[in-house]
């Protein structure tokens, strides 16, 4: 693995520091660590980044022996981690524990994103059994601009996709939210009961219904944290 020290420094901290600190890249490594491999898949989960820069960090990232590209059948271009990459698994998941734990949620909160919401909240969804027919699942966030404010969940046997357009599907379950009010959710900090009696977040389906989703919907993977701040 060559690395260059623009740090100047033996300290393996500041070797590690090049690899994995520069802008946008530890969150580059959470995607590749959540699962994504395709191109597409780690722009969902860091909608602000351009492109070209995702692109010149998986070059990076490659360079330095923490991914390898690879060539499915079809052509596509995939990026799994190496042993190295994988290594870093408990480095990133650390930084993530101990930004929910120290990090005030006023803070946390004042950077909303409905597509990182939408895209986090589509692989931790958990149908278990999955349903025997498709399950349309359409969040809403008034306070947004048409261009995010509507959202759904396809759930089947097979899987769970995320449209941000129209499937043309009757819906089965309206989730009606404040964005802030569901990330809150997602990220732990109140639950999903505090929200609905507040008002902040409504579910409109039957009884039954409901109660698969309220079971189905999971919490971000570093909501267990206890917080040390409010």
């Amino acid at each position: 693995m060559e690395i260059t020290n623009l740090y100047s420094q033996f300290c393996p901290v500041a070797m590690a520091s090049e690899v994995i600190c520069t802008r946008w890249t530890p969150l580059v490594m959470r995607e590749l660590l959540c699962g994504s491999v395709r191109f597409n898949d780690i722009r969902k989960g860091v909608p602000k980044m351009s492109p070209s820069l995702l692109s010149k960090r998986l070059k990076e990232l490659e360079l330095a022996g923490v991914i390898k590209s690879v060539q499915t059948e079809r052509g596509a271009s995939e990026y799994h981690l190496t042993q190295a990459g994988e290594e870093l698994r408990p480095l990133v998941i650390g930084i993530g524990n101990w930004g929910q734990r120290w990090v005030e949620s006023r803070l946390s909160l004042r950077n909303l994103d409905p597509s990182l919401l939408m895209w986090d909240i589509r692989r931790n969804f958990d149908p278990d059994p999955r349903p025997s027919r498709r399950c349309t699942i359409q969040f809403l966030y008034p306070e947004l601009t048409e261009l995010l404010r509507d959202w759904w969940l396809l759930v089947d046997e097979e899987g769970t996709d995320l449209c941000r357009t129209d499937p043309g599907y009757d819906v089965d379950i309206l989730v009606t939210a404040d964005l802030r009010a569901f990330t809150s959710v997602w990220m732990g900090i109140t639950t999903l009961s505090q929200e609905m009696e507040t008002g902040a977040v409504t579910i409109d389906s039957t009884s039954d219904l409901e109660a698969n989703f309220r079971k189905w919907l999971k919490c971000s993977v570093f909501a267990p944290q206890k917080r040390m701040v409010s």
